[in-house]
């Protein structure tokens, strides 16, 4: 009698779950009736195994489908807490525990998601899928908060559990994301003994032929990043071509899908993102070396190709990561807008970062140095001195990064020395010495060399400044950063312009406007014209004279006309903006 009972009850509750499963499959779904044929499960007093499993479809369902957060959160609970006990129970004691500790996350609760997730990375040893997934999800938390050591400890336990396991291909990936993380952490000389060590077991690899592709492509980004990291723009560039042959093959039609390039060892069944993500990685980066190399066009086209795979993407599947990089790549277009002399147009995308930004908490907090620097740069621009440090200083409360502290500390002196404050660069002096930064990036060595040689320009200490900008050209054309060289010539031109040498003036700024045309760098070609016009009319070439005014009515037009429109734009109250509060401009 009892049997035929427990019989009769399971066949209530399989139907349920049948029809239920039945509901949200029916176009379009019937997501109301599914729930409550969920629910009415747990009126039949089912064992554990099915409570459980019906709490976590509960959780997934209201997750997916509506915007009850806290009813998901509610049986997700109950799933994680009601399955820790039983045996053999895998795939819902620790998928519930994965999707709780991500929602908890999304509720800015790590405090709650990490005891969960110690807890199912101590209960998964045996099972090498989950485990290594719970591990990488706890280290991407510790990660986001900063805390690297513990991230990247985790990830060290990650690659011995992978090599036990014979996940050879997991191995890598755990071994490959300590490097991004000691990247992230600026330990270069961390990051180097690891990248030559995932190199060398990525030439080895006998296996999987697409696995060991995508593996070179994120090797290969690691690489590139660890190059542009250390400012040597020129030494990149056989890794950037590979990266970008890579990138060819893994986006071409006769390519695996994703779900294919996992092996059969179920432990090898990670991505570290999805090819398409990985080909707006490899455009961001080639925005950054432009950036860096001085090629504004180019980077300005690879950050619209980027953007169009973006937008491609999130009407697919709109993943939080596609936000992060669409913040990106509008800093660096708002760096490109402002070298090119489009003020307004810099503008318009910093507003976009902020108003970015200001859907999102996380993002605000990371980004925020950033949204200053950038504002810092565009007041600059419009020679609004006082805002522009003002900006400065906020970012130097703000930022813990040192990197970003020194480029903030130079445009700082150069603000002091357009405005003869003298005392007040002194103060900075020791910060941008360039012998005490022989730590920091060879692009921040450089600009070091070119403030205190304008310095000693302002000063007319001409030899003295010779000698910086000589060293800084040097630094420049070995790493080949182009809009630093075409500074340092046009600064050196006007030197010689001084010391009345329209020979070698002629030869510093001829190059410079060369440069800064190709770049391109109003700014730069603003000022060449300016001094190539004087050294002609010194050397009695009315005709050359002529063509230089012309030249430099044209650029100061241009860029009088930008000035007078971003000025005017209800958006230029930005730089005003300092305390965290919602700017008026960005709503």
């Amino acid at each position: 009698m009892a049997s035929s009972k427990a019989s009769s009850q399971d066949a209530w509750y399989l139907s349920l779950l049948g029809l239920a499963e039945n509901f949200r499959r029916s176009e379009p779904p019937n997501i109301k009736l599914t729930i409550q044929c969920l629910q009415a499960v747990f009126s039949f007093k089912p064992p554990v195994r099915v409570e459980a499993r019906t709490h976590l479809q509960l959780g997934n369902i209201l997750l997916i489908y509506t915007k009850n957060i806290d009813l998901a959160r509610h049986h997700l609970e109950q799933a994680w807490f009601s399955s820790q006990s039983i045996n053999a129970f895998d795939d819902v004691k620790f998928e519930a525990a994965s999707i709780l500790a991500d929602l908890y996350e999304q509720q800015n609760q790590s405090h709650l998601s990490k005891p969960i997730l110690r807890k199912a990375i101590e209960l998964s040893q045996h099972c090498i899928y989950w485990h290594c997934r719970l591990i990488f999800q706890l280290a991407q938390i510790h990660a986001t908060e900063k805390n690297y050591e513990v991230a990247c400890s985790l990830l060290g336990v990650g690659v011995d559990y992978a090599h036990i396991s014979s996940a050879h291909y997991t191995r890598i990936l755990f071994l490959l994301s300590r490097c991004m993380l000691l990247l992230a952490e600026k330990k270069l000389n961390d990051v180097n003994p690891l990248l030559v060590q995932s190199g060398m077991l990525i030439d080895n690899w006998q296996g999987n032929q697409n696995q060991k592709e995508y593996l070179r492509v994120f090797f290969l980004v690691l690489q590139v990043c660890w190059f542009l990291a250390a400012g040597q723009v020129k030494s990149v560039k056989p890794c950037l071509k590979q990266l970008q042959q890579s990138i060819l093959s893994i986006m071409s039609p006769s390519w695996p899908t994703d779900e294919e390039i996992c092996g059969a060892n179920t432990g090898d069944t990670f991505l570290w993102m999805p090819k398409g993500h990985l080909y707006v990685v490899v455009y961001l980066i080639i925005v950054m070396h432009s950036m860096q190399a001085g090629y504004m066009d180019k980077a300005l086209e690879y950050t619209n190709k980027a953007r169009s795979q973006i937008e491609k993407l999130k009407f697919a599947d709109d993943k939080p990561i596609l936000v992060v990089f669409q913040q990106h790549l509008l800093e660096h277009m708002v760096m490109c807008q402002l070298v090119m002399g489009k003020k307004a147009e810099a503008l318009r995308e910093v507003t976009q970062a902020v108003q970015l930004c200001q859907k999102n908490k996380r993002l605000m907090l990371l980004h925020r140095p950033q949204l200053h620097t950038l504002l810092g740069l565009y007041a600059m621009s419009m020679n609004c001195m006082e805002a522009a440090e003002a900006q400065f200083s906020t970012v130097l409360q703000l930022s813990k990064d040192r990197d970003l502290w020194t480029f903030v500390y130079l445009n700082l002196a150069i603000v002091y020395l357009r405005g003869r404050r003298e005392q007040d660069f002194a103060t900075l002096f020791e910060r941008i010495d360039p012998e005490q930064l022989k730590k920091q990036p060879h692009s921040l060595q450089a600009g070091a060399y070119y403030v205190q040689g304008f310095q000693s320009f302002f000063n007319a200490r001409y030899n003295e400044a010779k000698r910086y900008l000589r060293e800084m050209l040097n630094m420049a054309d070995a790493e080949g950063l182009n809009r630093l060289t075409s500074c340092s010539l046009v600064l050196l031109g006007h030197i010689y312009l001084s010391l009345h040498n329209s020979r070698d003036s002629m030869n510093m700024v001829t190059p410079a406007m060369h440069l800064a045309s190709k770049i391109p760098d109003v700014h730069v070609q603003l000022w060449a014209s300016a001094i190539l016009k004087d050294l002609y009319r010194m050397c009695h070439d009315s005709a050359r004279e002529s063509e230089a005014q012309t030249m430099h009515t044209k650029f100061s037009q241009t860029l009088l006309e930008d000035h007078f429109t971003a000025v005017g734009m209800p958006e230029h109250n930005l730089i005003n903006w300092l305390d965290g509060s919602q700017p008026a401009a960005a709503v």
